[in-house]
């Protein structure tokens, strides 16, 4: 890993505890991801904490909403704050290209807020803007999802399907243990 590698946690909030989202996976996410943000501050590295700002009415991600405020795994303050409401991070305010490009970052390693959402949409565009990227799958959850058929596909699977898209075509799909060893 990079000595200048950016962990960007994404929309870990908690309008995601909202039971409307349904049954989730990974109980442990939030514990890795406290682990990351505690390492990397440990060893003085760049810290994004990206915040989903819903547009959608009563949504509990929304500016102003309880739900809206980080869960208590995100703690001190980022390097940079990134606002979004689309899927990618990379779409939000301020410029996260930009801010990276600026301090010659050129690895980033995701975690966070749902797997097969935010967090593989921004590992995606990662990979497509020419980042090495590190994707830490057990420091990230998902939901039950209906597919367009109405069958239910299992949180834990859509992150296996996640993490086997990913990886060696998008991203390295890493741990947080293995993660934290190679620090």
């Amino acid at each position: 890993m990079l000595e200048n590698a950016a962990l960007i946690v994404i929309d870990v909030q908690q309008g995601f505890d909202d039971p409307a989202f349904g049954r989730r996976s990974n109980p442990d996410c939030e514990a890795n991801v406290a682990a990351l943000i505690t390492a990397w501050r440990a060893n003085r590295r760049p810290l994004v904490f990206v915040r989903h700002d819903s547009l959608e009415e009563g949504s509990s991600l929304a500016p102003g909403a309880p739900g809206n405020a980080f869960k208590a795994a995100v703690t001190g303050d980022p390097d940079l704050l990134i606002s979004k409401s689309v899927h990618s991070a990379f779409y939000g305010r301020p410029n996260l290209d930009a801010w990276l490009q600026e301090r010659h970052i050129d690895q980033v390693v995701i975690c966070g807020i749902q797997t097969n959402v935010c967090c593989e949409t921004t590992a995606r565009m990662a990979s497509d803007l020419g980042y090495d990227t590190l994707f830490v799958l057990d420091a990230t959850y998902t939901f039950d999802t209906a597919g367009p058929d109405g069958k239910v596909m299992a949180a834990d699977d859509l992150m296996r399907a996640t993490a086997a898209s990913l990886h060696e075509e998008f991203a390295t799909v890493v741990n947080t243990r293995a993660l934290l060893g190679g620090l």
